[in-house]
């Protein structure tokens, strides 16, 4: 191989296709307007998220977990206490929607049984079938009659309802 190679000969590719060099003293617009959007709008609205972003992660807030205190029932608030009727009415709602998902769960957890057992369904789900009995009657003892439009205070009257009837049978069943 000769030392002295005929670099003409074989010349290489360029690797890149070459830049068109400015012809034009004036400045692109379009670049322009990238760096005043950047500087004006986009680098303070960055700050600010950003600084919420890291207040946030020292105060987690887990809303999902969220626990409410126990507020007074219905029956224990005073007589033109408004405040604590609607607590106690948020308290009523707020039970009510977890009795209704205990409900669901307990029911979901039959259907998961008979999926599985299949044919065999009555005698090994028989648990599940007597819970779910047990959940849907107390649903059913507390929240039964009140409809859609049912509040703490139409529970609480068919509360009273239910414990005055039971008084009278069983003062019915004492004097025979």
């Amino acid at each position: 191989m000769p030392e002295d190679r005929d670099w003409e000969a074989y010349k290489v590719p360029p690797t890149r296709t070459p830049v068109s060099e400015r012809t034009t003293s004036v400045p692109n617009p379009v670049t322009f307007f990238e760096t005043v959007f950047k500087y004006v709008i986009d680098a303070p609205v960055t700050f600010v998220r950003e600084w919420i972003e890291r207040q946030q992660a020292k105060n987690k807030f887990y809303y999902y977990h969220q626990k409410f205190r126990r507020v007074p029932d219905l029956s224990e608030c005073l007589e033109g206490d408004y405040l604590c009727f609607f607590e106690a009415e948020a308290q009523w709602r707020r039970d009510r929607m977890v009795d209704q998902e205990i409900v669901e769960i307990v029911r979901e957890r039959l259907g998961a049984c008979k999926q599985r057992e299949g044919p065999n369904q009555f005698q090994n789900c028989a648990k599940e079938v007597e819970l779910l009995a047990q959940v849907t009657k107390a649903y059913q003892d507390r929240y039964g009659d009140l409809g859609v439009h049912g509040n703490a205070r139409t529970c609480l009257m068919k509360q009273k309802h239910r414990m005055m009837e039971e008084r009278r049978k069983a003062q019915a069943n004492a004097s025979q």
